[in-house]
């Protein structure tokens, strides 16, 4: 977008604008309303980026964000760690637990195969994934990648792998919209879904 504001009030425009799902009008309408904002609000909320750049980042195991080493689900020993369930990001990780159906633990891909954007196996968490499964203790892997091209692609892929390992491989049961995404799916339509998760067999 060719510059149309002085200085650093495009400078914030082009920022924003860096942002999924933030188009140029969109950028000038937040940059617009931060601008309103009083100067102890917009410090507060560029505090709050810088805080949890620093004192967020990967949990070590399942690559969800963490404060520590461990996020809290992995230091959970309450949890189950015969189930992983595998999630595309961070965030349907929130949406997961709140059917409360699934008390086992996560991990995270960091994104989805996507061929037109350049992502494939590599540039996921497939690798630390598979180092998970090396030990004895898990026993069934929920792929709850999102009911989408990509999350299905992503599913088929993991499920190839998977399956010479002798674990129980299974896919969320349908109810899930196709073409959605999970951290927009209701309490009550993901809990039914994971409760008639089924297993994911070659004719998939």
């Amino acid at each position: 977008m060719a510059s149309v504001y002085e200085g650093p009030v495009q400078v914030l425009v082009d920022e924003l604008g860096q942002l999924p799902g933030v188009g140029p009008k969109s950028a000038q309408r937040i940059a617009f309303h931060l601008l309103k904002l009083p100067v102890e609000d917009a410090r507060r909320l560029a505090k709050a980026i810088v805080e949890a750049k620093e004192r967020v980042s990967w949990c070590r195991r399942c690559f969800n964000i963490s404060e520590g080493e461990l996020c809290s689900y992995c230091s959970d020993e309450r949890r189950d760690a015969t189930v992983i369930c595998v999630v595309e990001e961070p965030r349907d990780i929130v949406a997961v637990e709140k059917t409360r159906e699934f008390r086992g633990r996560y991990h995270v891909l960091q994104g989805s195969i996507s061929p037109i954007e350049g992502v494939g196996p590599d540039q996921l968490r497939v690798k630390e994934l598979l180092q998970r499964l090396e030990g004895d203790e898990v026993r069934e892997v929920i792929l709850a990648t999102n009911p989408n091209v990509e999350g299905e692609a992503t599913a088929m892929y993991l499920a190839k792998l998977l399956r010479p390992l002798g674990l129980t491989v299974t896919r969320l049961a349908s109810g899930l919209p196709v073409g959605g995404d999970l951290e927009y799916a209701d309490e009550l339509t993901l809990g039914r879904a994971l409760e008639g998760r089924r297993a994911v067999d070659e004719t998939d």
